[in-house]
């Protein structure tokens, strides 16, 4: 009698498991789908489940409308960019908070972590002042710099850091090592998995950011991929959504390439951060 309630708990189990990947995994093998049908045939009832040929007509069609390839660029430069650059910042921060001490250590770690608590939305405002005022308007470094350094990353690594043994930076100090030197030697070459982990999540981040790039870059040319295709599904304009999940596609792909490359690390980067400290 165990047994088989043993077996039905199993079956259950993984039927569940079964639904959870196939309503998981349907908007995106839909969104593919969509993105190879014309505009009539994905209104179809009952919709078509298959490929069809349409893609490259919807991306041909899609790049006369939209510059696409210009906001695609845009959007590769500034979070790649973005990226580098917070991992190295998060990275020597919390390098600072692990294993340095010196005063006000601790009440400076608080008011980085309570600025996890202040909306986007409040500095919004004050962000655009000062944007205009330094003249970046519609220029990549007015959605790159504002967002560096952020809490959520700092916390991150620097719980990774405290897993590392002070002795073994102490032992580089006597060998006569300078502190940038143990930081670019030993730190990041040994902080890999949180480091990926990090540069997936701040990758991510950047990548679908809509709101500030929707303010601060107002012209097309300079716009980032996920700004440009919204522009597509505006109010009192005929919508061609062939062509928008085509755009939509493409904007997947260099975050699907990027987890791929750098799926090992993930995981082990994201459970680095649970050490005591």
């Amino acid at each position: 009698m165990m047994k088989k309630t043993s077996l039905f708990t199993k079956m259950a189990a993984y039927l569940f498991l079964i639904v959870v990947c196939i309503a998981s995994v349907y908007p995106f093998y839909w969104m593919f789908v969509g993105s190879t049908l014309t505009d009539s045939d994905i209104f179809q009832f009952p919709p078509k489940l298959l490929p069809s040929g349409e893609f490259m007509n919807n991306l041909t069609g899609l790049a006369a409308s939209a510059p696409v390839w210009k906001g695609l660029g845009n959007s590769l430069l500034i979070t790649i960019v973005f990226t580098i650059a917070t991992l190295y910042l998060c990275a020597i921060a919390g390098y600072a908070f692990a294993k340095f001490e010196f005063k006000g250590k601790n009440v400076m770690f608080v008011v980085v972590l309570l600025t996890m608590m202040l909306p986007a939305q409040v500095t919004l405002i004050p962000l655009f002042k000062m944007v205009i005022g330094l003249g970046w308007q519609n220029q990549p470094q007015a959605v790159i710099l504002p967002a560096l350094a952020n809490a959520f990353g700092v916390f991150f690594m620097r719980q990774n850091m405290m897993s590392i043994p002070t002795e073994m930076i102490e032992a580089a100090r006597i060998d006569g090592s300078g502190e940038i030197s143990i930081f670019h030697k030993i730190i990041l070459p040994t902080t890999l998995p949180p480091l990926a982990a990090l540069g997936i999540l701040s990758f991510i981040q950047q990548w679908g950011n809509y709101l500030w790039p929707l303010i601060i870059l107002q012209e097309r040319e300079s716009t980032t991929l996920p700004v440009l295709l919204s522009m597509l599904v505006a109010p009192g304009q005929v919508v061609h959504y062939g062509q928008v999940l085509a755009g939509t596609v493409i904007s997947i792909v260099p975050v699907i390439i990027l987890f791929l490359l750098l799926q090992k690390y993930f995981i082990a980067g994201i459970y680095g951060g649970s050490v005591k400290g």
